[in-house]
């Protein structure tokens, strides 16, 4: 496959916009860079979400910068941002918002939660009850939250990022299947190396690097880039190299519940978004594999002997993307 020019012309403005992706990705990881030492990989991952409007979820032990590189995030495009702190007691109309009655026209007014934002921290949500954590399903799936006998439409862009800690501490509740579902990716940060630990230390010295942080992009920026991103040419041999990962996973013996055409989707998307951000305008299988583990390993549900056995999810994506032939 012979590589095309990465520039098309915006017509309404004139601008080349081609590279749009490419560049905005660099220019967000670099920014996020500065307060997130030593971790390229998710960095460049969390770009890509809000390239795509993929949702993602961090699950990782406290303290290792998951809700600082939300609001770095969001920072970095001058995004409406709104947190959540998900406790056990947090109720669903807590997040969604809810009808106030007026007492001067004795009317009901909806005030609306903080989900109305272009990008939400739900801040460890696996400490709410299924209940509460599932108030996030429309708005995550659709874009919009229904209530008080309407439809009220989210912000555009709209991204959630969800912290959890692992389900060994203690007062957490696993995220409902059809919640998993809904993210676009799953991230770990994990421990720092011991040389950038002491960068980390360092930096804090004075103040905290998020402090001085400067917005390096606009909503329209992004909005542009996504346009380009979802142009991004996919064969259909690749395409097709997509579901049979998927089906490969569907049919693991280890696996109970496998990845669904949703997640077939978001594959595609994020791989869409990884081909863009080298530059090119058409997508490889080299771009699915890149992003696999991140997009579909979140989506298994084992079966209680493998789980019991210590199997690894994230190590059954990568042998069926190991063992699955790759088209020419």
């Amino acid at each position: 496959m012979s590589s095309r020019s990465t520039s098309t012309v915006d017509n309404s403005s004139g601008k080349e916009t081609g590279k749009a992706p490419a560049e905005l990705s660099r220019r967000l990881e670099s920014n996020l860079s500065k307060v997130i030492l030593g971790k390229p990989d998710p960095l460049a991952l969390t770009a890509l979400a809000l390239l795509t409007g993929g949702h993602v979820l961090i699950e990782d032990v406290p303290g290792v910068g998951k809700t600082v590189l939300a609001k770095s995030l969001a920072k970095s495009v001058q995004a409406d941002f709104k947190r959540i702190q998900f406790t056990p007691d947090l109720l669903p109309a807590d997040v969604t918002g809810t009808a106030v009655f007026d007492p001067r026209d004795r009317t009901f007014e909806f005030k609306k939660g903080p989900v109305f934002a272009n990008v939400l921290l739900a801040d460890e949500i696996n400490r709410a009850s299924p209940r509460t954590q599932s108030a996030l399903l429309e708005s995550m799936s659709e874009g919009q939250v229904s209530a008080d006998g309407r439809t009220w439409p989210l912000p555009d862009p709209f991204l959630v990022i969800a912290t959890e800690n692992p389900l060994e501490f203690h007062g957490t509740y696993p995220l409902p299947e059809a919640q998993l579902d809904r993210f676009a990716m799953r991230l770990e940060l994990g421990y720092p190396e011991a040389d950038v630990e002491v960068d980390i230390l360092l930096a804090q010295a004075q103040r905290h690097p998020y402090e001085d942080l400067q917005a390096i992009a606009t909503l329209e920026e992004i909005a542009l880039a996504r346009q380009v991103v979802r142009a991004t040419r996919v064969e259909r041999a690749t395409a097709m190299y997509m579901v049979r990962l998927s089906r490969a996973l569907r049919d693991h013996p280890s696996v109970r519940l496998g990845v669904s055409p949703r997640g077939s989707l978001h594959l595609f998307r994020t791989a869409q978004a990884w081909a863009a951000r080298q530059g090119r305008d058409y997508c490889m299988p080299d771009d699915v594999k890149a992003v696999a583990v991140s997009v579909l390993a979140h989506r298994l549900i084992l079966e209680t002997r493998a789980r019991h056995s210590g199997v690894d999810a994230r190590q059954i994506v990568r042998d069926v993307v190991e063992s699955t032939k790759v088209p020419v």
